[in-house]
This record gives C-alpha cells, structure tokens and sequence, in this order.
C-alpha cells in the first residue's frame, strides 16, 4: 500500500483477490455448493421442457394419437415446478452462508483496524474505511450470492445447451453459436473496460462518504463561519466526479445490452431462416425447428447473464482488492509473539515505575527525529508534569506508554520491563488515559466512563464521577440520568463536561499509571480548582505522567520535566525551575490563547 492510499490507487483489480475468499467459504462451502446444485437443476429443468415440446410435436401432433399426450404436458408442468423450487431452494440456501461470510470478513476488518497503530488512522480518510467495511463488501454478499453462481451455472447452461442443439440438428447449432460467440466475446472486451470504471467509482463514492461524514461532525463549525456553502461546493463537485464515472459506465453497459439484445434476435432470424428451409428440403421436422428456437430463446438469459456476470465480477474483485489493501496493512504495534519477540509477564502487585531511556521518535516522511535521546524517569506513587512548547512532543511522548505508537530507538519500560515485551491487553489495563480531545461515543454516561473497565461496580462509577466532579451534571441529565445517551461524540455535552468524563474514565478501576495530556484545559478556573482538588486525592495512591500548560498543574506535581528540542532539558519542583529555568519561567508565564487576543 502506498504512503498515500487517497491519492494513490491501483487502478486495475484482480481475480486473485476473489481466490483469496477461500478460508471464509469453506465453512460455508456445503449450503454454497448445494445453492450451486439447485440452480444447475432449475436450469436444466428449463432446458428440458423444449425436449419435451419437441417430441409432443413431433409425436402426438405429427400421427394424431393424443394417448400420451397428457402425461406430456403433466411433464412440462413439473420441470416447470421443479425449475420454481429449485430457484425458491437456492435462495433459501445461499442466503444465510453469504451473510455470515460478509459478517466474518466486516468482523476481521474491524478487529484489524483496531490493531493498526495510530499513523495508519491519521493517513486513511475515514469514509474510506467506511465505504470499505460497509459499501464493498455488500457488493461482496451479493456477488457470491448471485452473480458468481449464475455465472459458473449459466456457463454449464450453455454448453448443455448448445450440446442439445447439436444433438437435435447440428446446423442450427452452428447458427446459434455464431449469434452467441459475438456476444460472449463482446461481453469479454467491455469487462476489461467495466473494471477499471468500477474501481475509480467506489473509490470516489468513498471520498463522497469522507465529505458527507466531516461535514457532519462539523456541522457546528461550519455553521458558526458560514462556511456551509464552501462544503457544500466541495459535496457538488465530488458528487460530479462520482456521476460522471456511473454516466461512463452506463455507456458501457447500454453498449453491451444493445447488443445483448440485437444478436440473439439475429440468431432466431438465422434459426428460422435455416429452419424453414431444412422443413421444406425435408432435412428438419417441425419439431427440431420448434425445439432449436426454444432452447435458443432460453438460451439468452443465461448469455445475457455471463455478460453481466463478467462485469459483477470485476465490480466484486475491485471491492475485494480494497478489503484486502486494508488487511495486508501489517500494524506496526503488535503483541510479542512468543518464540519470536520476548514475552513478558507485568509486574505483581504493579507499581507504575515509568522510564523513558534514550528514547527517539520520527514520524514517517519527517525530516528529523522529534525526541533525540530523551531520558525521564517516573517514579512510583511520583505525579511528574510534562511542559514544553506546542509541537514540542509532549503528545507524543505520553502516546509511546501505552503504545499508541512505538519507539524509533531506545525504549520504554514499566515496573522494569519495556512495554514492547507486554502483552497490549496487560500493558493497557494498568495505564489510565485521558486525552486533550476527549472523545466520547454516542452512548450513556455510564458506558462512556466505564469503557476500560465494563464490569464495574455503580458504586466505583459514581466514585469515579466523583473525583471528576462530574456527578452533580450526570444526576441530573434527563430523562435516564447516568443511562442518557449523548450524543455523537458527546458534542450535546459543554467541552469542560465532556473533558470530566474522559477524566473519570480515566481514574476508574484506580490503574497503577495514568497518562493524563492536559485533562483540565477545558474546565473554568473554579471547576479546574475541584477537580485538582479531587485528583490529588487520587493521585497519592498512583504514579502520573501529567502534560501541563498551566502552572496550577504544574504546581500540583511532585516534579516538572521541562522538554525541549527532544530531550529532557530540566527536572525539578514547579518552584525550583521557575528560580533556575529561563525557559521554563517563559513558558509558565506564557499568556493563555485567549488572553493574548485580549486589548491591552
């Protein structure tokens, strides 16, 4: 996959993607094979009515004895029945399988877009990986579900077929074919240009998803600038994109069903023409006649379908080569994989004793590293403040703990063992975090907060609240209190609301460490003063790595680690650097945003 996957797209697909479907088939490999049965028996059942026919004609009709002639029509009408309840039987079959394979193929994509490491979120568009976990693989459903059936059974259908036409009259056979191998090949050559067609137009209708979903989420800011019509030209244009590319492939298939239609019209000319001629020479029987043209006209649906069936395909293998761009992504965050990595077991009872050791860290495509040997140590039960400039890398720094992304050199450890020799389930469930943004889904209070720890106790819920002071606004939420959903992303809730709950998430279950990246900045002077208050409290019974842009945080830890220029460049008491550090002293008394767009 490229750096770009936006930007950047294979522009062709392959049949080697659909081959790869293979594991999630053979559970189901069984109702699958018996669908392909039945519709190959319904086909064959509609073959078998003008053999039939033929010999009614040729039979009964030709030497007027009508003593068989009901059997035969009771014949016709049970291949008829039979044709109805093998069709109904298929769909009763294929359904269920095909479902339970788009929702295994939606389950392991999920589960492995969770394990991909930050960097791979920050470079997809998200209606990219919406449009691929939704959008393709129905597409992928319906494909095995009909069209890669009908196209194997259709294929068998027109070779019994042709087969029975050259068994009834071999010259007739040859005109079908002649009407039918035009289309076939016709169908061939439109394939090649459908698919490439196909894959620009789920890759566009994934850019129009990325624009519909942004534009959502930002409706409050788009709004507030009157900027909507901006987004909605943006929508428009895209949208144009997007028409274009179906008007094209509309082309594509008006082509092919033009001549779907002409070619075997022209084919039943030939036949009658042949026909008649071999009646009148006294080569053919009506019958042969009757029986060629009927079998000829049941034998273009499935013509028609091997066209359409072609072009489903190359549609299924363009969704499938986008499912598995995602899946080949390797993570570059994983479990140590024993035999291979070492494998470590944490700590017991942990301690939180956090060190950072000649760590670096470059982001891909950077020019130079953004930490360059940094060294810290956290002590446990120690509240450690981390200050320094925007874009300086506290963010990241506190994202390497819990390995939201990994070192470029040097290491992490905790309680003595570096985090990459954890298991991510064990390292993850001693750190707390709460982030600047705090991200909230759109579900109640109570599973918010409680989203480390699902099994918790109301009480430590309502503890946790607690020390977050966020009990007092959960209580009183209608209708449902702490069970009120709120909103997508939480966004019905104020930002210093939504920051206290990402807080009491954090501190719920008690964690040995917590990461917390500036978790007051949204909060008002007198809140950010209760919950200092009430973290504290929290705060002498764990170790804490805390990013502070205020000197009300930095006063509330036990040391301050003044980053700069990627390294560590002073440690002390809140108190002691702003009598030693300059550029602490700066950053300390550095106006807040709003401050400085004050008049003076």
């Amino acid at each position: 996959m490229s750096a770009d996957p936006v930007t950047a797209r294979r522009p062709g697909s392959s049949l080697a993607s659909l081959r790869r479907l293979a594991p999630y088939l053979k559970p189901v490999r069984w109702p699958v094979l018996g669908a392909l049965a039945a519709t190959l028996g319904a086909q064959l059942c509609g073959l078998s009515i003008p053999l039939v026919v033929q010999r009614i004609i040729d039979g009964p009709f030709a030497t007027r004895d009508y003593g068989g002639l009901p059997w035969m029509i009771l014949l016709v009408a049970v291949l008829g029945a039979g044709e109805a309840l093998l069709f109904y039987a298929r769909r009763k079959l294929v359904a269920r399988p095909t479902a339970l394979v788009e929702a295994r193929m939606r389950d392991d994509l999920l589960r492995h877009l969770l394990r991909m490491h930050m960097a791979f979120h920050d470079r997809w568009q998200t209606g990219q990986l919406l449009s691929r976990a939704v959008g393709d693989l129905v597409t992928l459903r319906k494909y095995l579900a009909f069209a890669a059936l009908f196209l194997i059974v259709n294929s068998v259908t027109l070779v019994v077929g042709l087969g029975l036409l050259f068994t009834i009259a071999p010259l007739l056979a040859l005109v079908g074919l002649c009407s039918a191998a035009p289309l076939l090949l016709i169908s061939y050559f439109n394939e090649t240009r459908y698919k490439a067609v196909a894959r620009r137009i789920q890759d566009q209708s994934g850019d129009l998803t990325t624009i519909v979903e942004e534009t959502m989420l930002g409706m409050r800011l788009l709004k507030s600038f009157g900027r909507a019509h901006v987004r909605t030209r943006l929508f428009h244009d895209q949208a144009r994109l997007l028409r274009g590319s179906e008007l094209h492939i509309v082309r594509i298939m008006a082509a092919l069903s033009a001549a779907v239609l002409v070619l075997p019209e022209l084919g039943v000319a030939g036949l009658l023409a042949v026909g008649t001629a071999g009646i009148i020479h006294g080569g053919l029987t009506l019958g042969d006649v009757v029986a060629a043209i009927t079998i000829s006209t049941y034998l273009r649906w499935p013509t028609e379908c091997i066209g359409w069936a072609l072009s489903e395909t190359s549609t299924a293998a363009s969704a499938c080569d986008r499912y598995w761009e995602l899946r080949d992504s390797a993570p570059a965050v994983t479990d140590p994989v024993p035999g291979r990595t070492r494998t470590r077991r944490p700590a017991a009872p942990p301690r939180g004793h956090l060190r950072f050791e000649n760590v670096h860290f470059q982001y891909p495509g950077a020019p130079r590293p953004l930490l360059r040997g940094l060294d810290l140590e956290v002590r446990p039960g120690e509240t450690m403040a981390l200050v320094g400039a925007t874009g300086s890398g506290k963010t990241t720094l506190t994202a390497l703990v819990p390995r939201l992304t990994d070192v470029t050199a040097g290491r992490v450890t905790l309680d003595g063992v570096d985090v990459r020799d954890l298991p991510l389930h064990d390292l993850r469930a001693r750190i707390g975090c709460a982030f600047e943004d705090a991200m909230l889904s759109s579900a109640g209070i109570r599973e918010n907060v409680a989203l480390g720890v699902p099994d918790a106790a109301e009480h430590d819920i309502r503890e946790a609240l607690r020390i977050a002071c966020a009990e007092e606004f959960t209580d009183g939420l209608r209708p449902h209190g702490l069970d009120t959903r709120i909103g997508e992303q939480g966004l019905s809730l104020s930002g210093g609301q939504r920051q206290r709950l990402a807080l009491a998430r954090a501190v719920l279950g008690r964690p040995a460490l917590l990461v917390l990246d500036d978790p007051l900045s949204a909060l008002d002077l007198h809140t950010e003063a209760e919950v200092e208050k009430a973290l504290r409290r929290v705060l002498t019974d764990a170790t804490a790595l805390v990013v502070a842009h205020r000197p009300n945080t930095a006063r509330m830890a036990d040391r301050v680690a003044v980053l700069a220029d990627g390294r560590i460049t002073a440690v002390g008491t809140h108190r002691e650097l702003l009598a030693t550090c300059p550029h602490y002293r700066d950053l300390m008394s550095a106006p807040e945003p709003w401050q400085e767009a004050m008049p003076r």
